[in-house]
């Protein structure tokens, strides 16, 4: 476990629960973004790529605790979780690389930690099921690119975080409040 974010006392905070990307796919998703796709909004920065498991809205600063320890034990449990590229997609305001979960560890874990989340009270699960994604670009309107997929090869995530999203005028900041080993 590690605990890179400092965060004051503030009484409500952002929070989602996300895994995090080995850095090697990292550089690649980053060499790969300003070419692939140009013109078609605002690039989501490095410090920003992950794959989102369950985003808790604003909740009450105390609860972070509570989360990391479900988020944590979640982790402990979880298999190995491998992932591999399928396609770019567009919603009505991001761009995001859709990935298949190869042997369905990660939707295993996505389910444990919605479940550990909603006996907490701090979330309601989606009703569509989880969709291994990452977020690389935000607009507001669809550029409707069609760029050449990064070779990222087989993605291996070996961490979970719950991070704090904090609104900024030029986007979000997200910040590590606590990540967890996956596999204990």
């Amino acid at each position: 476990m590690s605990s890179p974010g400092n965060v004051g006392s503030s009484e409500r905070q952002r929070l989602f629960c996300a895994l995090r990307l080995p850095e090697a796919v990292l550089d690649r998703l980053v060499a790969w973004q300003s070419p692939a796709l140009t013109g078609g909004g605002r690039i989501v920065p490095r410090e920003n790529l992950h794959a989102t498991l369950a985003f808790l809205g604003s909740r009450p600063a105390a609860e972070a605790p509570a989360i990391a320890a479900e988020l944590a034990a979640a982790a402990v449990a979880a298999g190995s979780i491998r992932l591999r590229l399928r396609r770019y997609r567009e919603t009505q305001s991001v761009g995001m690389l859709v990935f298949d979960d190869l042997d369905g560890h990660g939707g295993e874990f996505a389910l444990d930690v919605f479940e550990r989340l909603e006996r907490l009270g701090v979330y309601e699960r989606e009703k569509r099921p989880w969709l291994p994604h990452v977020t690389v670009l935000r607009f507001r309107q669809a550029p409707r690119l069609e760029p050449s997929l990064p070779d990222v090869g087989e993605v291996v995530p070996s961490e979970a975080a719950v991070y704090l999203s904090v609104l900024r005028p030029g986007g979000a900041q997200y910040v590590v409040l606590e990540s967890f080993a996956l596999g204990g």
